[in-house]
């Protein structure tokens, strides 16, 4: 009896892979000895408590902070070290969905869109407007949104356009934080979809912290737990809820007892 060939998929390249990282502030250490590989073209989302690192760690990865030691590579190439012009350079290949959407007040729906063409590539603006009415249209929006301002659109749409400006340079990888905080359930899944059909329809890289379960499961290829600063756990999203590891467990289903509980009482 012949045995049928098992396809075995291989392990995918890490866009980012983090090493040891440790970053401290006093005597509070928030990361401790981080490792992390962020697979390239694959959305990867890292869920934890609060205070345990999430935001100290994306802030790392963008250089808005650095590190008191270990390694941050994004294609192969180290980070932790380079100059202002070597980082401003590797912005390019950045977009970010900020949790509170972090549009600028005085500018118009279009030019909060199209900043990064404008300002981080030095595209002529009727181009970039352009491409601003394509993101604003592709993100579910009216084109007459384009010539509002931010205070004149709700916080489902505010986030729409967040979204449409973190793709509209077409990044290679995709930051988003808490991107469904403070909407309601049926704009958060609205949300989801546009996050999943914009990663996918630029085949970009994804790295998402969010507390927000429904999301994880609808936008995940891949989960890691963070606790005390470290990975304590990561899986492809469907081990998610058999991964045996008892933080995870604890975390997925809200449950007040467990050893976070403990740990933090």
């Amino acid at each position: 009896m012949t045995q049928a060939a098992i396809k075995i998929e291989p392990e995918p390249k890490a866009k980012i892979s983090l090493r040891g990282v440790s970053k401290a502030f006093g005597s509070n250490h928030v990361l401790s000895n981080l490792d992390l590989d962020v697979p390239e073209g694959k959305s990867l989302v890292v869920i934890g408590s609060s205070g345990t690192g999430k935001s100290v760690m994306l802030k790392c990865i963008l250089g808005l902070m650095t590190p008191d030691s270990g390694s941050i590579l994004i294609d192969e190439e180290e980070t932790t070290k380079f100059s202002i012009k070597q980082r401003s350079q590797l912005m390019h290949k950045f977009g970010m969905l900020f949790q509170g959407a972090a549009l600028f007040d005085s500018l118009r729906i279009w030019e909060n869109v199209a900043f990064g063409l404008v300002q981080g590539q030095g595209m002529n603006k009727k181009e970039a407007r352009k491409i601003a009415i394509e993101k604003i249209k592709a993100v579910g929006l009216k084109e007459d949104v384009a010539n509002l301002y931010p205070a004149e659109l709700s916080g489902g749409m505010q986030k729409r356009v967040g979204l449409a400006r973190a793709v509209a340079t077409s990044p290679e990888v995709i930051f988003f934080d808490e991107p469904t905080t403070g909407l309601d359930p049926i704009m958060a899944d609205v949300i989801n979809n546009l996050i999943i059909d914009s990663v996918q329809g630029l085949g970009a890289t994804a790295l998402t912290i969010t507390h927000d379960m429904a999301s994880v499961r609808k936008i995940a290829d891949y989960v890691a737990m963070i606790w005390e600063g470290k990975i304590v756990w990561k899986g492809p999203v469907d081990t998610l809820d058999h991964s045996g590891n008892e933080y995870v467990e604890q975390f997925i289903h809200g449950r007040a007892e467990g050893p976070i509980t403990r740990r933090i009482l």
